[in-house]
């Protein structure tokens, strides 16, 4: 499962970033391609785990889905797929391998405790 070894280290850099503002983290927010490779509900279960005893402890990891989104030349414009089996235009039906979204595995940004 590389969802821990994920895990950790989005702890790791939430973590740094914590101890430079001094506030308590309430929740990790990031983001979450379809074709990441990772899958959500394990990462939010890894998270947990790994967050005893750290600075991120009772921290809720909270994920955007991102889907995937292709550029079709033949409609000239972006449009999101509705699944990852088919990398087919769902307006014309062109193929594309022009990849605009979909990979992402970002932390968007922390939420704190106000003083």
């Amino acid at each position: 499962m590389h969802e821990l070894s994920i895990a950790r280290s989005l702890i790791e850099i939430a973590s740094e970033a914590a101890r430079k503002d001094g506030r308590a983290v309430e929740a990790v927010h990031i983001k979450v391609g379809a074709l990441s490779g990772v899958v959500p509900e394990a990462l939010t279960f890894a998270y947990e785990i790994a967050t005893e005893d750290t600075i991120l402890a009772g921290s809720k990891l909270m994920i955007q889905h991102v889907p995937v989104r292709i550029f079709c030349h033949t409609c000239n414009c972006e449009v999101d797929l509705p699944g990852i089996q088919s990398f087919a235009c769902p307006k014309c039906g062109q193929r594309s391998s022009d990849l605009v979204n979909g990979r992402e595995l970002d932390i968007i940004s922390l939420e704190v405790k106000d003083s």
